[in-house]
């Protein structure tokens, strides 16, 4: 019987075969054919192919490999395309073992690129994820981004050749070594570059996705909803079919029917109905509740806009059923534009105690779930009909404002609530456009200035009294003329909940004048939902640089996640400037690649990230090959880790250069642009390193340098992103000011879940090592105050130690500040380095905020920041008596601290916005009090100061308690 009658897989499985002949039809009539693993992908076959054809005659004629698709005849004797490259042979279920390559022709080419960017962003778009949303906010999105980045594409096309190639090889993105080489060239030389073009336009594609138009009839009445419990689990299903079209039938009633009405007539209090709560899996603590409960509350940012409601309990029976509208104390007409409706499902347990008390049972609340929606839908219309919400797990607060907006994903294991917007006049209602709300008012203001300068001066303010309220919003004029950078403060104060002072405020910013980054970013904040406020910051963002964008990149990446529409003015924004210059775009793939696992934010980094790439259509093959290489490199540390398991070092790495050889591996790790630093280009070795998670560690060697990577793969990278960002940060702030501290704010990237790359600083070893092996006794190296001083001299002979001192001392002062001041934690003899030139500098921070190491109770770090007797004995030269060089060193710190202080206000800032990144030492407003209080914030420069000194003496005396704690940590090293 033919194999075809059973199909090749099923021939090969019985036969236990690993390969396969497989002939293949090139489009210039040649024909091949070789053996192929039948574990091998689709695109390795494909570059098999090349490699095999370019022997062959009309090699030439043929294209980019990209510019072909294989086809084969499958099972179902139909005609199919293999455009998913990623595919394996095994899992292609063939009629007979025959591919042809034929040219992507028309709508190949977008099936191309749609399958490129479904395999960069992790999100399935050739099965139609997106679409399956059935979202008409996601449909009408995704249009607006695609023709606004394709638009912009084709500008660049049109660039005069010289802005095209700053576009296409910006010098920032170019091996500074070779740059520098090209200059030695030019001199006195013409140069001939010949330039090779891959296209010489992008074709324009533009989809139009159409609106659906749906019939509509809204059903008045109460429907009787219902409570179900099963296994002991509590779900709320949602009807997304439903629900999703009450945002989209205003729009197409208004073709036939009369327009929608503003809110400002309706003095109806607002109201839902809470309906019934269906279960889907299994909820926690479900079988210790008695009763169910579900909370809702008005927010606009993190303001309640009036008392929260409560619904009433339900007992947990086979069938709870409640049926009740949850009225809120504000009328429908002053509901702000940002209206935010936020619903906590919770239990009651009856807890009964064992000691007898004067109450018989206890009853305490039992959070499972919260969900977040808008009042108003994405077109300003007031939402009505019913909505199921997939909640997401429980947060130690109920109510969880600064949560989502989106949906919980994963419908299949979590609750669905489902509420109901009501019908409030039989035409929907809209919120009104300010012109149409504006009041002007006049009227003599009575100027009070000493207490008006006392507020707007408070750095450190948390919350006004009810007569600072009322100042602050009486005299808004003086503050926009004389105090513009309290803006913040005036929109914390404002009554959202009133239409008239809304109107006076967006009055205000109208002509409120730009304000400098460091305080417009403030306003970026949750606080702050505002969209006319967002849309002032953008346009005060619009005049940063290239360079002061990327400074900030990683907060204004986060802050994405406190837009409550997909269409807004920071998307744009980050869009339009990452599509301007590379090196930002780049980095902005990665930084919103790496959260796509993240259920509450997937939707919206995918949706961007497709946006990006469809604006960037020749920047995906780089992307795409730096994705397989991080791939390959997860594969690799995997395999390592389960490898040290079971046999030795030597055996592991023996069988690691063995997997890392395969062609796979070879191809994948060869010839890639490093996330990292998208100047490089890596090509080499690999080790790994003994910690526990067993990094890998790649050296490559390019044209002109040696480089070093380190891969990481189970810790999450972004606390030290951060940190490393804010280093950064102060040592552009002291250039400034004419204060070089050497500082080495060495590269860090998370790319994915608990996966990244860290930079290796060359010629560089840890303080333990270099007091290890400069010691007799592993005991007692800790206290070896000569290690580092003679290390450096071995490393810097004659003349060269002077300047290597030099660079220690003013590196240890910046690092001694800048560890201080963001509370750096579990600072030991392994996570300080020094290179061989003399710069010292801290790695691994896990740990900062003033979230210092503990053990068994006892605080194992008990001094401000690190300043050891043997960082001294390296500062005065190995001389005892040089307290000239100690002093300058202590003045280098002081200036270093002021300059700090007086930029305080952008490091809150910037911190205060990294809350929505879920860090765990950084996840609430309190976790940046240790920051105020370092930076002195609200304090004279002078207060500051003596603080400071204060602490840099503490440091100083207790140095002793340092050396006991790198004793101990080397100790508990040695003995694992």
């Amino acid at each position: 019987m033919p194999p075809g009658v059973y199909g090749m897989q099923d021939v090969w499985e019985r036969e236990g075969r690993q390969q396969v002949n497989m002939e293949f039809l090139l489009p210039t009539g040649i024909y091949l054919n070789f053996p192929v693993a039948c574990s091998e992908t689709i695109s390795t076959i494909k570059k098999m192919v090349w490699m095999n054809a370019r022997n062959e005659p009309l090699f030439s004629a043929l294209s980019d490999p990209d510019a072909y698709v294989f086809t084969c005849i499958n099972m179902t004797a139909e005609r199919e395309e293999l455009e998913d490259e990623q595919r394996r042979m095994s899992d292609v279920r063939l009629f007979l073992p025959i591919l042809r390559l034929v040219a992507r022709e028309g709508d190949r080419v977008e099936k191309l690129i749609t399958t490129q960017i479904s395999l960069l962003i992790g999100k399935g778009l050739c099965h139609h994820e997106f679409e399956s949303q059935k979202n008409h906010e996601v449909n009408e999105f995704r249009t607006k981004m695609r023709t606004f980045c394709e638009e912009r594409a084709q500008v660049r096309q049109m660039l005069p050749w010289d802005k095209w190639m700053e576009y296409n090889f910006p010098c920032d993105l170019e091996p500074c070594s070779v740059v520098a080489q090209s200059r030695k060239l030019c001199s006195g030389k013409k140069i001939f570059v010949n330039v090779k073009f891959e296209g010489s336009e992008v074709s324009k594609l533009i989809s139009f996705f159409p609106l659906l138009q749906y019939i509509f009839t809204c059903l008045h009445g109460g429907i009787t909803p219902h409570l179900t419990m099963v296994h002991h689990s509590v779900i709320i299903k949602y009807q997304e079919e439903q629900g999703g079209l009450s945002n989209q039938v205003s729009r197409s009633r208004a073709q036939s029917k009369p327009p929608p009405l503003p809110l400002k007539r309706v003095r109806k209090h607002f109201y839902t109905g809470t309906r019934s709560v269906i279960n889907r899996g299994t909820t926690r603590h479900v079988s210790l509740v008695a009763c169910l409960v579900v909370q809702a509350g008005l927010f606009h940012g993190s303001e309640l806009l009036c008392k929260v409601v409560i619904s009433n309990e339900v007992s947990v029976c086979s069938e709870p059923v409640w049926d009740q509208k949850l009225v809120f104390d504000i009328s429908v007409s002053d509901l702000p534009r940002m209206s935010r409706l936020c619903f906590a499902l919770y239990g009651v347990i009856e807890k009964t105690k064992k000691r007898p008390t004067k109450k018989k049972n206890k009853r305490a609340d039992c959070p499972l779930a919260w969900v977040n929606t808008m009042v108003f839908d994405y077109k300003d219309q007031l939402k009505t009909g019913e909505f199921s919400m997939s909640t997401w797990p429980s947060v130690p607060d109920l109510l969880n404002p600064m949560g989502t907006v989106e949906k919980n994903p994963n419908i299949d294991s979590t609750a669905g609530l489902l509420i109901r917007f009501p019908n409030i006049r039989p035409h929907p209602l809209y919120y009104p456009p300010i012109e149409k709300t504006l009041i002007l008012t006049d009227g003599t203001v009575f100027f009070q200035h000493m207490k008006l300068r006392e507020i707007v001066d408070n750095k450190n303010y948390t919350e006004f009294f009810e007569d600072e309220k009322e100042l602050l919003w009486k005299l808004r004029e003086e503050v926009r003329q004389r105090y513009p950078e309290s803006l913040p403060k005036l929109l914390l104060i404002t009554k959202w909940n009133k239409h008239e002072d809304v109107a006076q405020m967006v009055s205000l910013l109208r002509k409120w004048p730009e304000l400098p980054a460091i305080h417009a970013l403030e306003l970026l904040d949750y606080s702050f939902p505002d969209p006319h406020a967002r849309s002032f910051t953008i346009r005060c963002l619009r005049k940063l640089s290239d360079d002061e964008l990327f400074q900030y990149l990683l907060q204004l990446v986060q802050v994405l996640k406190y837009e409550s529409y997909l269409d807004c003015d920071l998307t744009c924004f980050l869009l339009e400037r990452a599509l301007a210059n590379k090196k930002i775009g780049h980095f902005l793939f990665w930084h919103l690649r790496s959260e796509m696992h993240v259920p509450s934010v997937s939707l919206r980094f995918g949706l961007i990230l497709e946006a990006y790439c469809r604006g960037s259509i020749f920047h995906i093959k780089s992307l795409i090959k730096q994705n397989e290489a991080l791939n390959k490199m997860k594969a690799l540390n995997d395999f390592v880790k389960s490898g040290s398991q079971k046999a030795t070092r030597i055996q592991t790495t023996e069988d690691m250069k063995v997997c890392i050889k395969q062609d796979t591996y070879m191809e994948a790790l060869s010839d890639v642009v490093s996330p990292l630093n998208p100047s490089i280009v890596l090509a080499d070795k690999c080790k790994f390193m003994d910690s526990k998670m067993k990094p890998l560690w790649l050296m490559y060697k390019n044209k002109y340098d040696n480089v070093g990577i380190i891969f990481k793969n189970g810790d999450d990278l972004r606390q030290d992103m951060l940190t490393l960002q804010m280093i950064q940060l102060m040592d552009v702030l002291w250039k400034t000011e004419g204060l070089d501290l050497r500082m080495l704010p060495y590269g860090c990237l998370s790319t994915g879940n608990k996966t990244g790359l860290i930079e290796v600083v060359k010629n560089s070893d840890t303080i333990a090592n270099i007091q290890r092996n400069n010691s007799n006794s592993a005991a007692t190296a800790a206290f070896n105050k000569d290690a580092l001083l003679n290390w450096l001299k071995s490393k810097n002979p004659g003349d060269k130690l002077d300047q290597a001192i030099e660079e220690f001392t003013l590196s240890c002062a910046g690092y001694c500040v800048a560890t201080y001041v963001l509370g750096i934690g579990d600072r030991h003899s392994d996570n300080i380095m020094i290179s061989e030139t003399g710069q010292l500098f801290h790695i691994d921070f896990g740990h900062f905020l003033g979230n210092f190491k503990s053990k068994f109770g006892i605080n194992r770090e008990r001094v401000p920041f690190i300043l050891t007797y043997d960082f001294v004995h390296v500062i005065q030269e190995g001389r005892t008596n040089n307290s000239e060089k100690f002093e300058r060193f202590r003045e280098c710190c002081e200036q270093a601290y002021k300059i700090l202080c007086r930029n305080g206000t952008l490091f809150v800032n910037l911190f205060a916005l990294m809350k929505a990144a879920g860090l765990p030492e950084l996840s609430s407003s309190k976790d940046i009090q240790y920051l105020k209080d370092s930076l002195a914030l609200g304090k004279s420069e002078e207060e500051a100061l003596k603080n400071f000194k204060v602490k840099f003496n503490e440091a100083l005396r207790e140095s002793w308690k340092t050396k006991v704690n790198w004793m101990m940590h080397t100790f508990a090293k040695d003995n694992r």
